[in-house]
């Protein structure tokens, strides 16, 4: 007898992919980005419903309708599977990929039975020529990989649901401190120092993400935003911005870019928040949050790579 899964994906795109596949199981797709916005450690609550849906709306004019609609139907669904023996997860390499994988795993252990869980997540394999996301892999080498997944043990998903429990609280300072732990998890640690450095640097007022972009205007020949764009999103790292994500990212980066005949330049402003010489977190703060924590009320030191609280 064939042993059934319980597919939890990120996002259709993968979905779309693993479904040809034809593997036997039922299949939950993940569709949230909660490494950005407000979120409480109950996933699926009405509180944790609620901040998602007013973040939502705000940043990306996505209605409640559509968020209970495309995720929290998903949630149900995941609640109501039975007669599946393990759980396979799907999630790529990247901060926003593993945000929505800890929820996922803390949403399961609280509301399911315990049985086996795997991860399909990108990592080169032999024979493969290089490394890629797993929605860019060829149906064989996506089946490859699924035939590699990674056993995960009960102490991985513990460090998983602390890990998301710290996200969710109001202190990154004790998250900073689960980056040294190992586990089947390849990329958390990674992802995690991602997250850190995502709080405005202590000396400019932003972040690592934001200095990356206006270092790709100094350093590139730039003729358009829709450029800046694309080469933002190709040399973000790990952290795995979609499009719209980006786009914010730029927007509010507005102070320090112009264009000048044809071409992207750095404003006078753009110039000193690279050499350090000013510092903006007065021109940049807002009231957003990463998780549990509110952005502006932290500091990240890039020299001794401390969270500072305000």
């Amino acid at each position: 007898m064939t042993k059934k899964a319980l597919h939890i994906v990120n996002g259709d795109s993968l979905t779309a992919q693993v479904e040809e596949l034809n593997l036997p199981g039922e299949i939950i797709v993940w569709r949230e980005l909660l490494c950005e916005g407000p979120c409480t450690k109950e996933v699926g609550s009405k509180e944790f419903i609620k901040q998602r849906e007013k973040f939502l709306k705000e940043a990306y004019d996505i209605s409640a309708e559509n968020y209970q609609e495309r995720f929290v139907s998903q949630l149900k669904k995941l609640k109501a599977a039975k007669d599946y023996d393990h759980v396979v997860l799907w999630f790529e390499f990247d901060l926003f990929c593993h945000i929505n994988m800890i929820a996922a795993i803390s949403f399961y252990l609280e509301h399911k039975q315990d049985v086996p869980f795997y991860l399909v997540c990108s990592k080169r394999l032999k024979g493969e020529d290089e490394f890629l996301p797993l929605s860019s892999l060829s149906e064989k080498n996506l089946l490859n990989h699924f035939k590699h997944k990674i056993e995960l043990k009960e102490e991985d998903l513990e460090i998983a649901s602390l890990v998301w429990e710290l996200y969710c609280s109001n202190d990154p300072l004790k998250l900073k401190k689960q980056i040294k732990k190992t586990s089947n998890f390849e990329y958390l640690s990674s992802c995690m120092r991602a997250h850190i450095e995502r709080f405005p640097n202590s000396r400019t007022g932003i972040n690592s993400l934001e200095k990356n972009v206006l270092k790709l205007v100094k350093n590139h020949h730039i003729t358009s935003y829709n450029q800046l764009l694309g080469y933002a999103l190709q040399y973000q790292g790990y952290y795995g911005y979609s499009d719209s994500q980006m786009e914010r990212v730029l927007e509010k980066l507005k102070i320090f870019y112009t264009m000048e005949d044809d071409k992207l330049i750095l404003t006078q402003d753009g110039i000193d928040v690279l050499e350090k010489k000013k510092n903006f977190y007065r021109d940049l703060i807002n009231d957003e949050y990463y998780g549990g924590a509110k952005i502006y009320d932290f500091l990240y030191d890039s020299d001794s790579h401390k969270v500072l609280k305000l």
